[in-house]
């Protein structure tokens, strides 16, 4: 009996294969291919590892090879100079200093848009030539902010010849010196901020000497003379104006 009933059991799971089978077959089948057309898949990935190479740097050309670092850095002594430690905030700095780095790049990045970037996504030019053709703009651009000395600084230490024009001057040579520029323009915009709040905390400290009150803090006293004289001059005015006016060499 149980002989049959194990025979029975094997019958019947012989007879359901090819339905099974059938089910399987009638299920749609989805398959995923790597690459466009034509084009290599070794090609597509270099590309895709370019394009991320780009991105994880592009916070390092933000800051070394635009307006962002003078921009922040003169900023920031503004905070500083009216003895605000926190406010503005710095999200609040930061972001001033980025839409005004968009606003001050925007003539270049339209350059590097037209003769670069646009004729590569139409297929014109190869990635080699498109980053070529987007440097020309952004040399242009550093070099009217870069010193001469902090240039030879650099180009006499790789013992680079002397170029014939800018566009000429490696990337590797530009870029450090142009930073280096922006960090001295921006500490001396620093300074000349420093000088009239600085006379505030003189004044402010020689009279509670006078007057004998030695144990009261003077950043106290100072702090809302130096808010009053920052608003009355209306100074956000005038240091984003110095700001805008030192790159239009």
């Amino acid at each position: 009996m149980k002989k049959k009933l194990l025979v029975s059991l094997i019958v019947m799971l012989l007879s359901s294969l090819p339905i099974g089978a059938a089910a399987f077959a009638s299920e749609p089948i989805v398959s995923i291919d790597i690459g466009d057309g034509g084009e290599p898949v070794g090609a597509s990935s270099l590309t895709l590892l370019l394009v991320i190479t780009v991105l994880s740097l592009a916070p390092a050309i933000l800051i070394m090879m635009t307006c962002f670092t003078r921009i922040v850095i003169v900023l920031g002594f503004v905070r500083t100079s009216l003895g605000t430690p926190t406010m503005p905030p710095n999200q609040v700095l930061i972001g001033l200093a980025l839409f005004m780095t968009l606003f001050v790049m925007s003539p270049t990045i339209s350059q590097v848009n037209q003769q670069a970037v646009q004729p590569y996504l139409d297929g014109e030019i190869t990635q080699t030539e498109a980053l070529s053709k987007a440097a020309v703009p952004m040399k242009e651009f550093m070099y009217k902010q870069t010193r001469e000395k902090d240039l030879l600084l650099f180009m006499n230490y790789t013992k680079t010849e002397k170029p014939e024009t800018y566009q000429d001057i490696p990337l590797t040579v530009l870029v450090p010196a142009y930073a280096m520029s922006e960090l001295k323009t921006a500490f001396q915009m620093g300074f000349m901020i420093f000088i009239p709040f600085l006379v505030i905390d003189m004044v402010v400290s020689s009279t509670l000497m006078a007057m004998g009150m030695m144990m009261l803090p003077p950043v106290m006293i100072s702090l809302p003379f130096k808010i009053l004289l920052f608003v009355l001059v209306d100074g956000w005015y005038l240091v984003v104006k110095s700001l805008l006016t030192s790159f239009q060499t």
